[in-house]
């Protein structure tokens, strides 16, 4: 069964480099180990959200499951990516209020990446289609 997760851009870490980086080539990623090896679980046809710390979240996508490695500000693949399908940036961003009113539980949103359960992730992706895209 596929599985959601939700990425954080980094923002916190880099400014709005690494955000900008993601969206305009339609990725998730992730940086240093251990955080760059959580992008290695991510599977074919997972659902995946890009979230924005202070914003929520801005872009979703679909893993296409192949996950790539590139130099990162000059260390040996220390940045491990991988694309999505079926890209959107949302014109709404979902905030974390609003993602836990949508599942109905709180989510700590503090860390590079988490998953939830794919009912709930679900239900995040149906709301985000109705009332942001």
């Amino acid at each position: 069964m596929s599985k959601v997760y939700i990425i954080n851009t980094n923002k916190k870490a880099s400014g709005t480099v690494d955000e900008l980086d993601m969206l305009n080539k339609e990725k998730c990623a992730a940086y240093y180990s251990p955080w760059k090896n959580k992008i290695d679980r991510i599977e074919p046809n997972d659902l995946v959200f890009l979230y924005s710390n202070g914003q929520g979240i801005l872009a979703r996508g679909i893993a296409t499951g192949v996950v790539e490695a590139v130099d990162y500000k000059g260390q040996v693949d220390e940045e491990h990516y991988m694309h999505l399908n079926r890209f959107e940036q949302l014109n709404q961003f979902l905030e974390s209020t609003d993602i836990n009113d949508v599942i109905g539980y709180n989510v700590v949103l503090n860390r590079t990446m988490i998953e939830l359960p794919y009912d709930d992730g679900l239900k995040v992706w149906q709301y985000i289609t109705k009332n942001c895209i």
